[in-house]
């Protein structure tokens, strides 16, 4: 915990960055090389990790040590990626299942995720990962590669897309994440990326929940209409905790932007997440929970009425509440399943140093060492 907050991580992965993993080279590369530049330059030094480390094939031990020996996260929930450019589809299911094995009490859960371009095999795989991981929603994303090409295409889609909501609220699974606000890789990708496209789903899909990943990245006005209007859309914050880490200003105008037609209220509807390796989470939670809005940005703030300043109430929802309602997460009985496990720590004990825990410390160490 940090400062009294409890941390569930919506979305962690273990990425497999190498080139041996590439089926489709320029689009994974240009991915990789993103990723790889998203997380570079952090203020503070010592989250730095260099290339051949951070485009490597991240491993499940080193992930859950970065979450939990080197972050304040209690827990976190696993997302497999289904990105075709990789073999392995970036963040593979068998280390979602790794995850879940591995650290229980840690790993609380796991989203399916499927490459929707073949519907018949979409959802096989879907039933195959409903066995293996028994998720707690499902995750896709709007661009595939087909094998010769890079094909993009709307969640709204009644006979690409709407088959898998069907199979998956069969299955039980009521929450579906869709990557959005961050397009992937060199090409072409239309509207794929707008949210805009989630209002026709939400409301042909009422029982389930929309979870707009990157949500405020981009195309925040649509985003803020969409949570007024909409009570199941939410968004997952996946990246924004590297903005209030570098930008707060910014994530202030960010949230502030995400509340502007349906007022504080809305930030009942975002919950937090790192991405896992995408870069580390410790300094994005520390910011965090040190933010406030600009008074001079409170002031012109709200589209139909003034916004209240953020509030403690507003964090630990953020931080872990709203995830867990949204859920049925009992978070006290994640603290007691924790509270002696292999990653808890005496009261008052530090967090092991940045990058200080994974199978790969020596090589961060001496390339620290290169860079003085």
């Amino acid at each position: 915990m940090i400062n009294d907050y409890f941390v569930i991580d919506a979305v962690t992965h273990a990425y497999n960055h190498l080139p041996q993993n590439w089926a489709d080279a320029a689009y994974a590369e240009a991915l990789s090389e993103t990723a790889f530049n998203v997380g570079a330059n952090p203020p503070d030094g010592r989250y730095a990790l260099n290339r051949d480390v951070y485009l490597s094939d991240w491993q499940v031990p080193d992930l859950a040590n970065v979450l939990f020996r080197e972050s304040n996260t209690d827990v976190a929930v696993m997302h497999p990626v289904a990105i075709t450019a990789y073999k392995d589809g970036f963040s593979s299911v068998a280390k979602a299942v790794e995850a879940l094995s591995k650290y229980p009490k840690r790993f609380i859960g796991a989203y399916a995720c499927v490459d929707p371009l073949n519907t018949r095999k979409a959802i096989a795989s879907l039933e195959e990962q409903a066995e293996l991981l028994k998720p707690m929603g499902l995750k896709l994303y709007p661009t595939s590669w087909d094998g010769s090409k890079e094909r993009s295409f709307r969640m709204d889609d009644a006979k690409l897309i709407y088959p898998l909501y069907e199979r998956a609220a069969q299955l039980g699974l009521r929450h579906i994440a869709i990557h959005k606000a961050v397009p992937v890789g060199p090409f072409p990708v239309g509207d794929a990326y707008s949210p805009q496209d989630l209002e026709t789903a939400a409301a042909d899909f009422p029982h389930l929940s929309f979870e707009i990943v990157h949500g405020g990245v981009s195309f925040v006005e649509e985003t803020a209409w969409l949570l007024a209007r909409y009570p199941n859309i939410y968004v997952n914050m996946e990246m924004l905790d590297i903005v209030v880490e570098r930008r707060p200003r910014a994530f202030a105008q960010v949230l502030l932007g995400l509340c502007r037609i349906g007022g504080g209220e809305m930030l009942k509807r975002l919950f937090w997440g790192s991405g896992g390796t995408l870069h580390h989470p410790q300094p994005g939670l520390e910011a965090f929970v040190k933010f406030e809005y600009p008074e001079d940005l409170l002031e012109g703030s709200g589209l139909f009425g003034p916004i209240r300043q953020i509030a403690v109430e507003d964090k630990r929802n953020m931080l872990a509440g709203t995830f867990a309602r949204l859920h049925g997460i009992d978070i006290e009985a994640c603290k007691r399943a924790i509270a002696n496990d292999e990653f808890s720590r005496p009261s008052g004990a530090p967090l092991s140093e940045p990058y200080s825990t994974i199978s790969m410390a020596e090589q961060v160490k001496t390339w620290r060492q290169q860079r003085v």
